[in-house]
């Protein structure tokens, strides 16, 4: 394989996204003098930085049969660039259709959701027992079959190799909001629904016991949706005489990655902020009840994963139908304790 032009299709979450990184870094590392572009939602593409690809193309047509025209003139474009290969790594029919439209000569991706007549390449998706659980092994596997790379890099953990560049960046935004010693990190919100969350006052509870003990502030952090929760947190923590900021909904993935590599400690659910701190190496504790941290956790020594074993968890339900005992029973004195335990360990 000798491709000059490569386009490599980004899965739409961003927990996703970082799972993705060890595959991406493993097709630059495979064609270092080749223009690399990645196709990615908005949301998702402030994760891209020069050291992973060469260009960033946006991708805002609407998910489904929805918005044909958009998805038809991002085919067009596509087509203009003359990309000799995509690598999708998303999996979604969509994402064939419109790099076949295209032209692009070499279509290489999982052979699901009814899509293998619009690859060139289509590549059977491995069974559970083949490799092993975490996601970023399902990416890296669809390159080994793909013949891309010859074998599964030893990837212990994922990591983004600009954290230290974000860390200088995210250190003076924290100044600027008026943080003047460490930052603790909090997300309590998720995305996928309200089994994945913790309780808000657990959250500021375990928060609470933290920046007195490291005579820290604290950041909260989530999106949009989840500005309410957010100021509830907050709320709990100013009562306490604590430091706080709610960012919530005032941040671009690229200020949140900047402002999480600064925190010296971050709290989160199952949820892309767990993802992006962990891969920063930020001495991430991640509360897991409903999900599989198995498949989906956190990496890297600074990662903890705190869970209560319950005969139901992990359910993946998006609500809790009974009691939501594999989150009420972690207390934040467990989390607290384990966050501390990390910070020592990075110190």
């Amino acid at each position: 394989m000798n491709f000059q032009r490569i386009l490599i299709r980004a899965t739409n979450w961003v927990g996703d996204a970082v799972m993705c990184v060890p595959a991406m870094e493993a097709i630059r590392a495979r064609f270092p003098r080749s223009h690399i572009a990645v196709l990615a939602r908005p949301w998702v593409a402030g994760l891209y930085g020069p050291e992973l690809v060469d260009e960033v193309i946006p991708y805002e047509a609407a998910r489904g049969w929805k918005d044909l025209r958009a998805k038809w003139r991002i085919a067009s474009q596509l087509r203009a660039r003359k990309f000799d290969c995509v690598i999708l790594l998303q999996n979604a029919f969509e994402a064939a259709v419109i790099v076949w439209a295209a032209g692009i000569p070499c279509r290489i991706g999982y052979n699901r959701d009814g899509r293998g007549l619009f690859l060139s390449k289509p590549i059977a998706v491995p069974r559970k027992t083949e490799i092993h659980r975490h996601e970023r092994f399902y990416y890296l596997e669809l390159l080994r079959r793909a013949g891309i790379i010859d074998a599964i890099p030893p990837v212990n953990f994922i990591r983004l190799r600009s954290a230290d560049r974000h860390f200088q960046v995210g250190f003076r935004r924290l100044t600027q909001l008026g943080f003047q010693g460490d930052v603790v990190g909090i997300s309590p919100g998720a995305a996928y629904g309200g089994a994945k969350r913790w309780l808000p006052e657990h959250f500021a509870e375990a928060s609470a016991e933290l920046a007195r003990k490291l005579s820290a502030g604290v950041a909260v952090f989530g999106s949009t949706d989840e500005r309410e929760l957010c100021a509830g947190v907050a709320a709990r923590l100013e009562e306490q005489g604590i430091e706080v900021r709610n960012l919530a909904g005032e941040t671009s993935l690229a200020e949140f990655i900047d402002l999480a590599a600064a925190c010296c400690v971050f709290l989160t659910n199952d949820s892309g902020a767990m993802h992006i701190s962990s891969a920063l190496g930020v001495p991430t504790v991640a509360i897991f009840g409903a999900t599989d941290d198995v498949g989906t956790g956190p990496t890297g020594p600074l990662a903890r994963v705190v869970r209560e074993n319950v005969d139901c968890s992990p359910c993946l339900l998006r609500e809790c139908p009974i009691d939501h005992r594999c989150m009420t029973r972690v207390s934040a004195a467990r989390v607290s304790s384990v966050a501390l335990e990390l910070i020592k360990l990075k110190t």
